[in-house]
């Protein structure tokens, strides 16, 4: 082989490398898995690669992103690009107006609010698994509100930073009751099952594993998207579905077709899917935003401050940390970030606290708060956020 051509495929295999990373967790998403799928049930999917002089690695795209200051681009620009799954239920939706509705959506709409005051100035771009992180690195959107798992590799290789965990969430399997299956089911009563997921996805390799764990054997088969997936269930080509348990809470409230009662185990997930804001790395003053943005949501929920009440707590505080967070205060921090005074004062009043945010979209689902992680630190959850001081 040529020097020429030796470097042409090692470019060729690193594309190809992070494509695949780029491709994993949340409810679509991940690595390869160890299971191959049948052909004739697997969506295709076809990487197109441009002649070895004008390839651009996915390490070249985030550098791309990484110049200049991406806050003071978004200013300027008077809008906020955000990309969603626009088929997450609960989470977000798109509605046959092209609008978005969800918890994800309105975390997009608190961001807006806080950068112009105007929750409404948010463009959304409804993005599949493998689009979400070139979405990103291209500059095409600004920040995912994705269902996205925070991961080692995504942190690393793929060029990603992390906002708080706004959902913690984790893989567990749904079937029918009317197979066996019940709410007390484990990852062994599984064996010889058809299991269904996404392709590509960490998701995948997960349930494997946990199979290869338990000892058994299954017949894993993957679809390009959960929609195809959960419709393979409906029509009986699937004795198990596999994803985040959110977004199977989601499906059986839904989609489970009367008469018949999907259940979802085990009770103990199977894997760890933290979820929250994705950006592109070395842009910290967008970060800061991004992050205090959902701060406060956070910090406004346990002091009781909520769109209802948000004027009157701004005009009497109910202590110092509550006045600087509204802008009620000379030391109030948000000046120092580019925002105005009240910026986090029009999150509230537009969009709301977390505990607003979350009752608004997921307990309408069965996703509740209440002895979940998703409880506030102070009634034994893990939704904390630091001092705003």
């Amino acid at each position: 082989m040529t020097l020429k051509k030796a470097l042409v495929w090692r470019v060729l295999a690193v594309v190809f490398a992070v494509t695949l990373i780029a491709a994993s967790c949340g409810d679509d998403e991940g690595d390869t898995g160890t299971t191959a799928a049948p052909e004739d049930t697997t969506a295709p999917e076809t990487t197109a690669a441009a002649p070895a002089e004008t390839t651009t690695t996915a390490a070249d795209a985030i550098a791309d992103t990484q110049d200049g200051d991406l806050l003071d681009t978004i200013l300027a620009r008077g809008e906020l690009n955000c990309g969603v799954s626009g088929s997450a239920v609960a989470f977000s939706e798109t509605q046959p107006d092209g609008s978005q509705t969800g918890f994800d959506a309105d975390y997009c709409r608190a961001v807006a609010a806080a950068l112009f005051g105007d929750a409404g100035a948010v463009v959304f771009t409804p993005l599949t698994a493998a689009e979400r992180f070139t979405a990103v690195q291209t500059g095409e959107v600004d920040v995912l509100m994705r269902n996205t798992t925070w991961t080692q590799s995504r942190d690393t290789e793929v060029g990603m930073d992390f906002g708080p965990t706004t959902y913690y969430d984790g893989q567990q399997l749904m079937a029918r009751e009317g197979d066996g299956f019940s709410g007390g089911s484990q990852v062994a009563d599984i064996a010889g099952a058809v299991v269904c997921t996404n392709a590509g996805t960490t998701t995948e390799q997960n349930v494997a594993d946990a199979a290869e764990a338990a000892g058994i054997e299954i017949e894993l088969t993957t679809f390009e998207d959960f929609d195809q997936v959960t419709e393979n269930f409906i029509n009986d080509a699937c004795d198990v579905i596999t994803t985040d348990g959110s977004a199977l809470v989601g499906r059986k409230a839904n989609q489970q077709p009367a008469g018949e009662n999907w259940v979802i185990f085990p009770a103990t997930p199977i894997s760890k899917e933290p979820l929250g804001p994705t950006y592109g790395q070395n842009q910290s003053r967008f970060a800061d935003v991004v992050n205090w943005t959902v701060y406060a949501t956070v910090i406004a929920d346990e002091k009781g401050i909520n769109s209802g009440n948000v004027a009157d707590m701004a005009a009497n505080p109910p202590d110092a940390e509550a006045a600087r967070l509204l802008g009620a205060a000379d030391d109030e921090q948000q000046s120092n970030m580019g925002l105005a005074p009240d910026a986090f004062y029009q999150v509230i009043a537009q969009v709301g606290n977390y505990d607003e945010i979350y009752s608004r979209h997921l307990n309408p689902v069965g996703l509740t708060r209440e002895g979940s992680a998703n409880a506030g630190w102070l009634d034994g959850g893990l939704i904390y956020a630091p001092p705003a001081r």
